[in-house]
């Protein structure tokens, strides 16, 4: 118990600025995001496009110079269902200048589905995007959903969790801004 409160406190002071450095991965992990796993070498994200409702073009490089956590969901995923909430009030809270959550619909999704699923979640921050054809979910070896993928200021990957995560939490908002500290 003790060695887990050093860790989180130790978590917390590494999300001041003034403390700014790399991101503390096994403190993150240990502090409740257990399945975060860090990219063991950053690497430059795809440049394939995806789009909005609009038929709007858009791509990861439009982000650069963020931090940017993209999220894979889809509809019918349940788990899905229960983190993009999570997602909507950490982009609330967090989003600006800095940093950005960029939820991706991966695979079909039916744009009245879409609107009934952000409707029934009451997500209100978030935009609409999409990957119809899994193109940029495929290249970016993304299996099954829901996957987060945190990318720094330059593009690259920097780690990603497979499966769900409160990102409200703290342990989640430190390693954000840690990212943008660092």
């Amino acid at each position: 118990m003790l060695r887990s409160a050093l860790l989180y406190t130790a978590l917390l002071f590494g999300a001041n600025a003034a403390f700014a450095g790399p991101v503390d991965w096994q403190a993150a992990r240990d502090a409740g995001l257990a399945k975060l796993v860090p990219a063991g070498e950053p690497a430059p994200v795809p440049a394939i496009e995806f789009t909005d409702p609009e038929g709007g073009t858009h791509a990861l490089a439009d982000y650069k110079g963020k931090v940017v956590l993209l999220n894979f969901w889809a509809t019918w995923c349940a788990p899905c269902r229960e983190e993009m909430p999570s997602l909507d009030a950490l982009q609330s809270e967090l989003g600006g200048e800095d940093f950005t959550v960029v939820p991706i619909a991966t695979g079909r999704n039916a744009p009245e589905k879409i609107d009934k699923f952000y409707t029934e979640t009451k997500l209100r921050n978030l935009p609409v995007l999409l990957d119809p054809r899994q193109q940029l979910a495929r290249a970016m070896g993304v299996v099954g959903l829901p996957v987060t993928v945190l990318i720094d200021r330059d593009g690259n990957e920097v780690a990603r969790l497979l499966g769900e995560a409160d990102w409200t939490s703290e342990p989640a908002k430190a390693v954000i801004r840690q990212l943008v500290a660092d």
